[in-house]
């Protein structure tokens, strides 16, 4: 078993191979048993079981999640079968502002680090590929995996990133990168293939896979922070819009006479439904800069003034989330971004309000036709796991 032999099996020529199958959809849906696999890819049970077999011989598929020493999975259960962990690995790079994180995995959906550095505002893109550069050959090292496994490189940015050229349409967490071509900036450093998104179609990416919504092929995502955002899932494909600017919710302008956003537009969804105004009151208040967490943790011990913060956004964005339900009366939503860690503090109001602003109402359907509104499984690194799983779908797409 080699990279070079796993690489064969994910190109497009193995695609019509049961072993090419098998390899791409555990690349994609990490581990499973034999049965999962025959129902995934259509194919007879006793062909499975003969690819297996050559699989396992040659030591590209192995049981459970593959070694103890990357026991950090978030996978499925270990009893099942996996790619060989030491057959390939991927990165995520998360970049944000004034931060950047990057998360290696391996093909058996194990993660092996997860490291964040602190930058400078307004860093270039090929700065930023650069460091990426740095701190993938670090990482390598220090775990001793060899660099020839690197079978691509997912990039999480915050804002619109074009499905057909990979440029960044509105950067919104890194402003200076507007209008650039990521993909190719980071191919010619990195000498990988480069997918980029943006981070919360990223989000939802790892949700899916690993998170709340395992097991739903529609559903939207909900991201409720210092901004509004989100994602559309249908049929286990993010809705990315012909420009990328699909599940911006965000910027939904729900009042044409109201303040102006950064957009360019008046009244938007994020003026109301984020944590940006409430930061500033809850700062006001307590004399001194606040950050979300503080103000969360002041309302989860009972501070009625930061509760009332948390309760008031909940309901704008309930508001917001019923336009959305509106629309696509999803059968789950996840919520992604700081506020929700807030729990039942913010998902309460949310839902009442959302159960007042859309069309069906909670009350009108049976249980398995309402909406299912849900926290989040990665708050806290959900776009850069999701970077990952862009990288392993890509290669499990074609099953």
């Amino acid at each position: 078993m080699s990279d070079a032999e796993l690489k064969s099996l994910l190109s497009d020529g193995a695609v019509a191979t049961p072993s090419g199958r098998i390899v791409r959809v555990l690349s994609q849906r990490g581990p499973m048993s034999a049965r999962d696999i025959a129902q995934t890819t259509g194919l007879a049970k006793s062909t499975v079981s003969t690819a297996l077999t050559e699989l396992r011989r040659s030591g590209m598929v192995v049981e459970g999640n593959g070694d103890s020493a990357r026991s950090a999975s978030v996978g499925r259960p270990a009893t099942t079968l996996s790619l060989n962990p030491h057959a390939g690995t991927c990165v995520g790079l998360l970049f944000g502002m004034y931060h950047m994180q990057m998360i290696v995995a391996d093909v058996s959906h194990a993660v092996i680090a997860d490291k964040t550095v602190q930058l400078d505002p307004d860093y270039s893109p090929q700065a930023a590929a650069a460091l990426s550069s740095q701190l993938i050959e670090q990482a390598y090292s220090e775990h001793a995996i060899s660099p020839d496994t690197l079978l691509g490189v997912g990039l999480a940015v915050a804002g619109p990133i074009n499905p057909i050229d990979g440029c960044v349409q509105r950067a919104g967490g890194v402003p200076t990168w507007a209008g650039v071509d990521l993909k190719s900036v980071f191919e010619h450093v990195l000498e990988r293939p480069v997918f980029v998104d943006n981070e919360s179609n990223c989000s939802a990416i790892a949700e899916m896979m690993w998170g709340a919504a395992v097991g739903y092929e529609d559903f939207v995502f909900f991201t409720l922070d210092l901004g509004v955002g989100g994602a559309i899932v249908n049929r286990g494909h993010v809705i990315t819009g012909v420009a990328g600017g699909a599940g911006e919710f965000g910027h939904m302008s729900i009042d044409p006479e109201g303040p102006l956003c950064r957009c360019g537009n008046r009244g938007c969804l994020e003026l109301y439904a984020s944590f940006k105004e409430p930061l500033v009151h809850a700062s006001k208040r307590f004399g001194r800069q606040m950050t979300m967490n503080e103000v969360i943790e002041l309302a989860k011990a009972g501070d009625v003034g930061c509760r009332r913060l948390i309760e008031d956004t909940a309901e704008a964005a309930g508001r917001g989330l019923g336009i959305i339900g509106t629309v696509f009366n999803p059968p789950l939503v996840v919520i992604g971004g700081a506020m929700a860690t807030a729990g039942e503090l913010m998902l309460v109001p949310l839902e009442r309000s959302f159960n007042k602003h859309t069309l069906i109402k909670r009350d009108d359907v049976p249980p398995d036709a309402q909406t299912r509104i849900v926290v989040g499984k990665f708050i806290d690194n959900d776009a850069c796991m999701g970077a990952v799983g862009m990288v392993l779908r890509h290669y499990g797409a074609r099953t």
